[in-house]
């Protein structure tokens, strides 16, 4: 984020509808083209364009070059938490969680880490079987889940000695509990995209359990996870 960004120069900025969409549209982690967040903002390119520039001038968004294309994506995973704060709060309890699409509470990518039921459910499970503790703002790894995280191939070590936050709770806007963030949360979601176990939609940031990730899900944690993450 651009320093000095004023309070109220960064809820103009967040605050404008189309601005909106387009922060919404890149929360999945991914870089799209300015055409596709033109098209999901509902704008002209040209209207786009002006909204992708003043996003980048303020930071909240970067660009990349690939050829004659440009791709944006949000500049990194505080903006994330930032977007996945204000949704938090934005979607309070009174509104009925029948309203969320069932697509994205079913499960989805926050920024670049796994939310909704499928998200919590994990987070669940990892604690009940002993992966994590539970602390007030953030998950601690046990040494059995130093061991489980191995055998992902995930180097436990190697993600504290990065500058990010390591586990930590990120409120879950459509189910009012928490998931598991940082750089562990982005490291599993990665492992269970790489392996095939949860599938991303093209066009939202919604995820689905695969019939193999149903059956490695269930083989670690017990069925119970599945039940949980497909609770109405």
């Amino acid at each position: 984020m651009k320093e000095g960004l004023d309070l109220a120069s960064l809820s103009s900025l967040i605050g404008d509808p189309s601005r909106a969409l387009i922060l919404s549209a890149l929360f999945g982690g991914e870089a799209l083209p300015a055409g596709e967040l033109a098209f999901r903002a509902r704008v002209t390119p040209q209207t786009a364009s002006s909204h992708l520039a003043k996003l980048t001038e303020a930071g909240l968004v970067t660009v990349e070059r690939m050829g004659r294309h440009r791709y944006y994506r949000l500049s990194g995973p505080e903006i994330g938490s930032l977007l996945e704060k204000m949704m938090t709060v934005a979607w309070a309890p009174a509104v009925e969680r029948s309203r969320v699409p069932a697509p994205l509470r079913d499960g989805r990518m926050c920024y670049d880490h796994l939310a909704g039921r499928l998200g919590v459910a994990v987070a669940d499970a990892m604690v009940a079987r002993g992966v994590l503790a539970r602390g007030d703002d953030a998950f601690a790894l046990t040494d059995a889940g130093t061991a489980w995280l191995a055998t992902l191939g995930i180097d436990a070590a190697a993600l504290r000695d990065g500058r990010r936050s390591f586990a930590r709770h990120c409120i879950d806007w459509s189910e009012r509990r928490p998931h598991l963030a940082g750089a562990l949360g982005a490291a599993i979601a990665e492992r269970f995209v790489d392996r095939g176990w949860i599938r991303r939609d093209r066009d939202s940031r919604a995820v689905a359990l695969t019939e193999d990730g149903r059956a490695a899900l269930a083989g670690i944690f017990g069925p119970e996870v599945l039940a949980e993450a497909t609770a109405a």
